[in-house]
């Protein structure tokens, strides 16, 4: 509305929920992966339901359905994670034993990696659903994206952003990607305003890394491009399921090779961590 200067009578918002959104009793590695996000919304995109898909990329898998594109990303929000807890300011504060809720095997194998003797619980939903049952008192402690709490304008003071060298965020985390049918120009030419290079760009890196990896939510890896000026820093990782291992790397170049060296950072990871290191 703000880039064409249109009124709102001339959009027409489709809320859908997806699988993903729906089945909340078990974790996505059981079900099926990040594309129980985006299945239906694509269906509809394919079927001229709907014109615009709007993605979360951190749940947006890296395949896509034929005759489909993204054509745009958002600038990106804030990538961190955030801890969340009423007693405890920081995961080394926990005592031994206590509770942590996560639904992503990434904050998981993390989070047993340097506290090995917690204990986690499943904890899907949405945000709402998820600080519910942190003040039910289903787990002592929670993760969330930082980008979700700022989107929804959560500042409550048990909200602490964890800083990357922490806990490196999933791929894309804070990132919005927007679909459409490849061969529907008219729509593609009316987002060019809202596409981020900047984001773009991140994006080629970690989602390249991904691809290589063939990351799903049924692998714990991380990943984190940072741009400075022309060249791109990124940090990869993955890690055991358990958090008994875990290997990490680093890459910096040139931003115009950002896809290389996502894929170069999963390369090397993979080398590391040996044939079976992602069947456990």
């Amino acid at each position: 509305m703000a880039a064409h200067g249109l009124p709102e009578s001339a959009f027409q918002i489709e809320v859908i929920k997806t699988t993903g959104d729906r089945v909340q009793d078990r974790s996505l590695s059981e079900i099926g992966g990040k594309g129980l996000f985006t299945k239906e919304i694509e269906e509809a995109l394919q079927d001229s339901r709907i014109d615009i898909a709007v993605h979360s990329m951190k749940d947006a898998p890296t395949w896509r359905q034929s005759g489909l594109v993204l054509s745009t990303y958002l600038e990106r929000e804030d990538v961190r994670d955030a801890f969340l807890c009423d007693s405890y300011n920081e995961v080394d504060q926990l005592p031994v034993g206590a509770v942590v809720g996560t639904s992503s095997l990434r904050r998981r194998a993390q989070l047993l990696a340097r506290r090995p003797d917690l204990q986690t619980v499943e904890f899907r939903g949405n945000v709402q659903t998820r600080m519910k049952k942190l003040a039910d008192g289903v787990a002592d402690a929670t993760f969330l994206a930082c980008a979700g709490l700022n989107r929804l304008g959560h500042k409550e003071p048990m909200i602490r952003p964890i800083e990357p060298d922490v806990m490196l965020p999933a791929v894309a985390q804070g990132a919005i990607g927007i679909e459409v049918r490849e061969a529907d120009v008219d729509t593609i030419e009316l987002l060019v305003p809202l596409d981020d290079a900047p984001t773009r760009k991140l994006l080629e890196a970690e989602r390249a890394f991904l691809t290589a990896l063939d990351g799903s939510c049924r692998t714990p890896l991380a990943g984190l491009a940072n741009l400075r000026g022309d060249r791109i820093e990124f940090r990869g990782e993955i890690l055991r399921p358990d958090g008994s291992e875990r290997f990490q790397t680093t890459r910096e170049g040139l931003s115009s090779e950002a896809a290389a060296l996502g894929k170069d950072a999963a390369d090397e990871l993979r080398a590391k961590g040996g044939p079976n290191f992602f069947d456990a």
